[in-house]
């Protein structure tokens, strides 16, 4: 009995809370089994992954291979397991709930943990596709690096103070947006000069980034894409050493006064051939 009990603790601990996929040793499935979608770990409730990343999932690629590109599943499947299950959302404009659609993905890997097979089930809408679309378009991913100076009154961060070249910056960027077919996600970084406290410059280079996601927002850019990060006055591009005179210092550390907005989408393209996303 002792046996018996040692046995299914250690059957529980190997299995965990798996999906019940039978998978062959090659790593394939005649039936993919699914989580129920409220058993996520992830308290976010599932990720927008990187398109570019997405794209680049293949056969022959190990776990760690697959960590770095997607991150961790989001479903738990015990103790080395064979499938690893994700919760992935993406923007549809048009289609599904407040223009997105949300998919499950699942990797299966054969017998040597080396990922083998991809699955897709749509979970929002019921009968979407998945991924949508992906390979009718190609992913594409832009940097723009704007000039705080140019957009703001000096030591300044909120929209009341954006000047006209700031928002004629601004409105070229997203006049740039909406050459994408389709947004996936945004981020915005903000950097300030040295001068001043390093608190200070991580809350006004926060506050800089968070004025431009509003105005992109009040142009209609969906704001649950866009991400906000404060570098305060990290990665200089000058610095300006042996200047004592403050406005000769100013002006020479305009060129660290700036944010980047990564952008990562979609354009009108070929698609590739790659077994995960098809």
């Amino acid at each position: 009995m002792k046996n018996l009990i040692i046995l299914s603790i250690a059957g529980f601990l190997l299995g965990g809370c798996t999906t019940g996929t039978s998978i062959t040793k090659e790593g394939t499935t005649n039936d993919p089994k699914w989580h129920k979608v409220e058993t996520i770990l992830n308290k976010d409730q599932g990720t927008f992954p990187n398109l570019q990343s997405l794209s680049e999932v293949r056969q022959g690629m190990t776990k760690d291979q697959l960590y770095s590109l997607i991150g961790r599943p989001h479903y738990d499947d015990g103790w080395r397991p064979r499938e690893w299950n994700y919760l992935f959302h993406f923007t549809t404009p048009g289609q599904g709930e407040n223009d997105i659609t949300t998919c499950q993905f699942k990797v299966i890997f054969d017998h040597n943990m080396i990922a083998s097979s991809f699955y897709w089930n749509p979970i929002n809408p019921k009968n979407g596709v998945c991924p949508p679309n992906i390979q009718h378009k190609q992913i594409a991913n832009k940097r723009y690096t704007l000039s705080v100076d140019a957009l703001f009154t000096f030591d300044k961060y909120d929209i009341e103070n954006l000047n006209t070249k700031g928002k004629e910056d601004l409105d070229s960027l997203v006049r740039e947006l909406g050459k994408f077919k389709e947004l996936n996600t945004i981020q915005i970084v903000g950097y300030t000069d040295r001068l001043g406290t390093q608190d200070y410059n991580e809350k006004l280079s926060y506050n800089r980034a968070q004025t431009i996601k509003q105005y992109l927002t009040l142009k209609g850019i969906p704001s649950q894409i866009i991400n906000t990060i404060a570098k305060g006055s990290e990665d200089a591009v000058k610095e300006c050493q042996g200047i004592s005179e403050k406005k000769q210092l100013i002006d020479c550390l305009a060129p660290n006064r700036r944010v980047i907005v990564d952008v990562d989408g979609y354009i009108e393209g070929t698609p590739e051939n790659n077994p995960a996303i098809k």
